[in-house]
């Protein structure tokens, strides 16, 4: 790109999601945009999402609110950037996507917003309420009604189940106590064992994926997310292995015995 087919900045009086806008259009721009944002579309761009989600994630676990709103600017961009995709093609802006989820809050908050409505005055009555509106719009747009409609495919898979499972749990389709579910995670990993004596590949799928699911729903009978629990997992593992390998003789290979002596060690030492 030459000097004088360069663009100017913003003007810097612009609000910041007008220039976050006019960046984007600028981007986009058919003669004198970036190659590769115009190369992108819809389906290029899901990956991207998904990361940055997950590095807002990471951001409100382990960074500081500096690194938190540094994530969820990048976030902002990616739902800023699929808006001018759809704008291009002539199918709704980023101000539509505002405003849909605007009426999508009222509608779905009456007693915030509706006069005369009902009192809600704890999380759980709001969550039932936000299920039961969400049932009638499924209705309205002639969703068959399924306790299971809206629970996106698309989602990871931990994260379906726990849906997939509070769902059936609002009907009656529940254990009763977290003890329950837990005989139910033994009785799945029977099962998977006695699997891994065919070593029927299909079949151990099968049921790594019943014990998986169990999991999830003891997970959801203790109150925990099962995502944030994992991750907390890997980083106490990434902690703790950094300093095994730090205590292991750098010239020749460690056995077995050597690295898991190193690992007990490192469970006291590499501790907050």
């Amino acid at each position: 790109m030459t000097d004088d087919t360069k663009r100017m900045p913003p003007d810097s009086a612009l609000r910041g999601i007008d220039q976050l806008l006019q960046i984007m259009r600028d981007l986009r721009d058919p003669l004198r945009g970036c190659p590769w944002d115009l190369e992108q579309n819809f389906q290029s761009l899901v990956p991207h999402t998904i990361e940055e989600a997950y590095e807002v994630a990471d951001a409100v676990e382990t960074g500081t609110p500096a690194a938190l709103c540094d994530e969820l600017g990048d976030l902002l961009l990616q739902v800023v950037f699929y808006a001018q995709i759809a704008q291009d093609h002539g199918l709704f802006d980023f101000d539509d996507v505002a405003c849909a989820v605007t009426e999508k809050m009222l509608r779905r908050h009456p007693h915030i917003y509706a006069a005369n409505a009902q009192t809600i005055t704890t999380a759980a009555q709001q969550e039932t309420a936000w299920e039961v509106i969400k049932a009638s719009e499924r209705a309205e747009q002639g969703v068959s009604p399924s306790v299971l409609d809206g629970v996106t495919a698309g989602l990871p898979a931990a994260t379906r189940a726990m849906k997939l499972q509070k769902r059936a749990a609002k009907i009656g389709f529940d254990w009763n106590t977290p003890g329950e579910v837990a005989d139910k995670v033994r009785e799945e990993l029977d099962e998977l064992l006695a699997e891994c004596r065919d070593d029927n590949a299909e079949r151990l799928e099968d049921e790594f994926g019943d014990l998986f699911f169990s999991v999830m729903n003891l997970a959801r009978h203790l109150k925990l997310d099962p995502e944030a629990a994992l991750r907390r997992a890997n980083r106490k593992f990434e902690r703790r292995f950094r300093v095994v390998e730090k205590d292991l003789p750098p010239d020749k290979a460690a056995s077995l015995a050597e690295m898991t002596r190193a690992w007990e060690r490192a469970k006291v030492t590499a501790e907050p």
